[in-house]
């Protein structure tokens, strides 16, 4: 299990809410991206969209929803747009079944903005070190981890990255957009 899977699935008080900080990947790269997550058989494709993550799921108290709104538009104005290049695939095994596609360009901004989200009031530690990414399949079967690798080596995808958005889970376990942050913050 890697630090960004948006799964976790498991009963919370009524009291908190889980949520996720995110770059979304923009079309036409997003549905390459589900199609070739669905052909690989993993049980996310539909239901977590292509994303770097920023903030891996986070259980927090319902009563900090507006600090955290205030401290993630306050990130947001700090950062600057940005481009990004998503080029490639890597992996993670033999830590995690992960078959991921690289972040070439931007890796920088996005180890900023994680390092600023992940401050009070969502401080928390990481399972393992801040690797932005984009998984393209997890939990599957190990020929369908090497289609993937295989299949989207030769990916290359430049886009402008002007916002990001948290995500807050749903009693089904599905994922909901619950705020967008618009990138604002002075060029550096």
């Amino acid at each position: 299990m890697n630090d960004d899977t948006f799964v976790v699935r498991r009963p919370r008080p009524p009291e908190t809410a889980v949520l996720g900080v995110i770059l979304p990947i923009p079309e036409p790269w997003a549905q390459l991206l589900v199609d070739w997550r669905t052909k690989v058989g993993d049980p996310q494709a539909r239901v977590v969209p292509p994303h770097v993550t920023l903030l891996p799921p986070t259980e927090v108290p319902v009563a900090d929803r507006s600090a955290i709104r205030a401290h993630l538009a306050d990130v947001a104005a700090g950062h600057p747009p940005f481009d990004m290049h998503l080029s490639g695939t890597g992996t993670f095994t033999p830590v995690s079944d992960v078959v991921f596609v690289a972040v070439a360009r931007g890796i920088g901004n996005c180890e900023l903005l994680a390092n600023d989200i992940r401050q009070v009031p969502l401080a928390r530690a990481l399972s393992f070190p801040y690797h932005p990414h984009v998984t393209v399949a997890h939990d599957v079967p190990a020929d369908m981890l090497e289609f993937a690798y295989s299949g989207l080596q030769e990916l290359s995808a430049e886009f402008r990255v002007q916002h990001f958005s948290e995500f807050e889970q749903t009693a089904d376990g599905g994922w909901a957009v619950a705020g967008e942050y618009p990138l604002t913050g002075p060029a550096h």
